[in-house]
């Protein structure tokens, strides 16, 4: 497989790329949907809530911590996860930042901007 050549691009595009293939999975998508609807649980409520295995959700648990996205504290003998709201915010700005780019509207006008 070829080389991702990072360099070709900016320090924006290549994070946001980055946040963006974290959130490609369903179970990631579906572990921040969790933590934001409960606002905070225990590792163990998310594996019985999206229904893989300890050893998977804790991989999907380690990108998303790595990036920032969610938080873990720990309780005693438990892990407790939260959306992390630095990292959280930091993301909903660089991916509307990306989104809010507006096309050149005159261009895009029924087909004008392949004519």
């Amino acid at each position: 497989m070829g080389s991702r050549k990072t360099e070709l691009f900016t320090e924006q595009e290549n994070e946001l790329a980055e946040l963006l293939k974290v959130l490609s999975h369903p179970a990631r998508l579906k572990i921040i949907s969790y933590l934001l609807k409960v606002k905070t649980c225990i590792g163990n409520d998310i594996v019985e809530e999206i229904g893989m295995a300890q050893p998977t959700i804790s991989q999907h648990l380690k990108e998303l911590k790595r990036l920032k996205i969610i938080q873990g504290t720990i309780e005693g003998t438990s892990i407790c996860y939260c959306i992390d709201p630095k990292g959280w915010s930091a993301f909903q700005e660089k991916v509307l930042l990306f989104f809010n780019q507006n096309p050149n509207q005159d261009a895009h006008q029924e087909g004008a901007c392949c004519i």
